[in-house]
């Protein structure tokens, strides 16, 4: 998307690829939780995880910017979800300081693009020539 054009396909989107390596890694670091948690805090995160990623890829085969702009929005409260469970997960004794930081640089990363991507897609809505109204 360096020259302002759409990209063909969701693969190409630099923030699909970092929320796609965000995922691998929690579920890496869950892999490690108790097995107690398989259905708790592990599905979770996971869930929350696959969503990022699942939203992005959703909202850009869409083909409509508004559309795209949504699915970007459940994106980003996803992985506000997934901060929230892995600062639990921190708490409760399951995730190790360095998993948390790897894990929370990505989040971090990951919703910084999230947001480039929402103001660009809002800028484009801006910039677009609005439909004039037929002269009689």
């Amino acid at each position: 998307m360096d020259n302002g054009a759409k990209p063909k396909h969701y693969k190409e989107l630099k923030v699909w690829q970092k929320a796609v390596e965000l995922a691998k890694l929690i579920y890496a670091i869950t892999g490690k939780f108790p097995s107690e948690e398989k259905f708790g805090l592990v599905a979770q995160m996971r869930r929350a995880a696959v969503s990022i990623v699942s939203n992005i890829a959703e909202g850009q085969a869409r083909h409509s910017r508004g559309e795209f702009l949504l699915f970007i929005s459940h994106s980003y409260g996803s992985s506000a979800e997934l901060e929230s469970q892995l600062l639990l997960s921190r708490d409760f004794g399951f995730c190790g300081a360095e998993d948390f930081a790897r894990a929370t640089a990505l989040i971090d990363e990951e919703q910084k693009m999230l947001s480039g991507l929402r103001r660009s897609l809002e800028a484009g809505a801006q910039t677009r020539p609005s439909p004039r109204a037929p002269r009689h």
